[in-house]
């Protein structure tokens, strides 16, 4: 090989590890975007507890937004409230005695 085709190699190397650089500072940096828009954010207000498939295109989903528990029923084309209702507290369990 010539001198020419040794330089080709070195520059099209030198190319490829700028562009993965570059590519992996980009990650970095969304990654560190999304945890700084997490924190001042605060508290998440939406929150999907749990969905269940109903059928082949429908399901249902508890949601939890703010203090209230919405049921809502989900298809392809539309969500209808089923129910809603205030969320109670979680339970704490008492220490064991022994």
């Amino acid at each position: 090989m010539n001198a020419a085709g040794d330089i080709d190699w070195l520059r099209m190397g030198a190319s490829m590890l700028l562009v993965l650089g570059l590519l992996g500072a980009m990650f970095w940096m969304l990654k560190r975007m999304k945890t700084l828009q997490v924190k001042n954010k605060g508290p998440a207000r939406l929150e999907v507890l749990e969905t269940i498939s109903v059928g082949p295109r429908q399901k249902m989903a508890l949601v939890r937004v703010g203090g209230n528990q919405v049921l809502v029923g989900i298809t392809a084309s539309q969500f209808t409230t089923l129910g809603r209702w205030e969320a109670r507290k979680p339970v704490q369990e008492k220490p064991r005695e022994k």
